[in-house]
């Protein structure tokens, strides 16, 4: 009896093992080699398949040679922040797959598949192959099919353009706060000198996502940001390491801390919430800020539809990470490139000008602002600066803004997978795969954009992006089509009040001690600051 039980123990012990060896070859060998034969017979190229690892230690050890040394003004970007995608490009054309690991990536320029892969968004989902991509945030950038549909229907009150305006006596309290401060540091130097500013306008960002998101809350707001900001370097020190299997439950000591980090920022997000229920149930008015309409909204949905704490709280985390991150780095290369062009830094002064005269934009003077026509900047009218207006008045601004977006794109990619077999213009493309939709080679093509695609021309835009684009996509720092960015708007409006209060105070140059290096810490940052010679105005 007992030599039966050891042999069924052993015959088990025997096709668990065979069974487990089976699905790991399948996952490490068999299931890429297959993917990789299936891509080749349609005729795409690219890299040969290196057992589990696939392109990651090469991808990797590129950047990391990138980033050992800065770049002159006049090099391609795209050299530092994406060489291996430039050198792939480079060998393979413009559609080409590389390895993610076990998971084939395919690459690709042309526009109108970029056009059909953001169109499809139930067929082209959010990946979920990198093991800390939802260490950070999940959230609406994050989810797929009808739990997307149901939080962009339930956030999408807290973006329209009539709350973002009531946002501006916010931006504008906090941007002058900063600039104030760098006001003091010019004046106590006689009429210029030199200042880092990248680390005040992270600070500046910061603050106007806790005031604008948390409202009385923003002390709490700005330590998630300190705690965000942490957990974005370990997780990218933890890049390559993430994709050993089981690596991320090992006690290692970025691990540990990463969870730490996570639980505090959940501490705090669900004390500020059930706060603002508790004041909801005691009778109080709801707040006005973004987490106080996004929890109305909420309340407001039939049963069942609503979203739990939980995901409120993702909700939070997102917008306060992805809001703080766009704002930040848009303005930082834009100061970066207004130093360098300094005809364009004068135009958009002037529009400041002629659009505020010599009032700053504070918010007792909204109601008096001199509005200026979209088509010859005359006097318009005299009434309160809403959105619109705002859009509309700075038509320099805009088109500078578009073109360093255009040239220093917060992410420089994006990636979409695929689930099951399916056309993308004349591929026809396996399930189990990824694309990759490279927003800075795209932004940076010669083919879509003309020889001078490397130059920093806003003139581009005087017309529009569709027009700039020729009715491609081939333009999209904040996505396209049915899943844009939902912030976009309010990431400009705030870049184009933080400038405004700039311009009227300082003309800028780039500081003898600048060195130029921009690489990606999940967006693209200025590695060594940004050192800018400040002069009065």
């Amino acid at each position: 009896m007992e030599i039966s039980i050891a042999l069924v123990i052993v015959s088990v012990a025997i096709v668990f093992s065979s069974w487990w060896t089976w699905r790991t070859l399948m996952w490490v060998w068999f299931k890429p080699k297959m993917l990789e034969s299936y891509l080749r017979r349609q005729g795409l190229s690219g890299t040969p398949y290196t057992p589990l690892i696939g392109d990651l230690k090469k991808n990797f050890s590129m950047t990391m040679e990138a980033r050992s040394k800065p770049i002159k003004l006049t090099d391609d970007i795209s050299t530092r922040v994406v060489p291996y995608l430039l050198q792939m490009l480079k060998t393979h054309g413009r559609t080409f797959f590389t390895w993610l690991g076990t998971t084939p990536t395919i690459t690709i320029m042309d526009p109108e598949q970029i056009k059909e892969v953001f169109n499809k968004v139930y067929d082209f989902q959010k990946p979920h192959t990198f093991p800390l991509g939802n260490v950070i945030a999940t959230g609406l950038a994050n989810y797929d099919g009808e739990k997307w549909s149901k939080h962009r229907r339930i956030i999408n009150p807290a973006f329209h353009l009539e709350k973002i305006k009531n946002m501006v006596p916010a931006f504008h309290q906090n941007c002058s706060a900063v600039v104030g401060k760098w006001d003091k540091i010019v004046s106590d130097k006689g009429s210029s000198c030199e200042v880092d500013v990248w680390p005040g306008l992270v600070s500046m960002t910061a603050d106007v996502i806790s005031s604008t998101a948390f409202g009385s809350s923003y002390k709490e707001g700005q330590r998630i940001f300190e705690l965000q900001g942490e957990l974005a370097q370990l997780v990218r020190l933890s890049f390559l390491k993430a994709f050993i299997p089981g690596f991320i439950y090992l006690p290692t000591k970025n691990n540990r801390r990463m969870k730490a980090l996570s639980r505090e920022i959940e501490v705090i997000l669900r004390g500020i919430i059930n706060k603002r229920l508790r004041a909801r149930e005691a009778g109080e008015a709801p707040s006005d800020d973004l987490l106080g309409i996004l929890l109305e909204s909420n309340l407001g949905q039939a049963k069942g539809n609503e979203m739990s704490i939980e995901d409120v709280m993702e909700e939070c985390k997102l917008f306060y990470f992805a809001g703080q991150e766009t704002t930040s780095v848009l303005l930082v290369w834009t100061m970066v490139l207004l130093s360098q062009h300094k005809d364009w830094q004068a135009r958009a002064r002037e529009e400041v000008k002629q659009v505020f005269g010599d009032k700053e934009p504070d918010t007792e003077g909204l109601n008096q602002l001199k509005v200026v026509s979209k088509t010859n900047l005359k006097i318009k009218s005299v009434r309160l600066l809403c959105f619109d207006d705002f859009a509309e008045c700075f038509q320099q601004m805009t088109m500078i803004l578009y073109e360093v977006l255009r040239l220093y794109p917060p992410a420089s990619q994006l990636t979409r997978a695929i689930h099951k077999e399916m056309k993308l213009g004349n591929l026809t493309l396996p399930g189990g795969i990824q694309i990759s939709l490279p927003i800075l080679l795209v932004h940076r093509d010669t083919e879509l954009w003309g020889s001078d695609a490397a130059e920093f021309k806003p003139e581009r835009f005087q017309d529009g992006v569709s027009k700039a684009t020729k009715g491609q996509v081939s333009f999209f720092p904040f996505a396209w089509g049915p899943r844009i960015c939902i912030g976009q708007n309010f990431a400009l409006l705030e870049t184009k009040m933080a400038l405004s209060l700039i311009l009227q105070r300082f003309s800028f140059e780039l500081s003898p001690s600048y060195v130029h290096a921009p690489y990606t810490v999940i967006t693209m940052h200025p590695q060594f600051g940004a050192h800018l010679i400040l002069h009065k105005i």
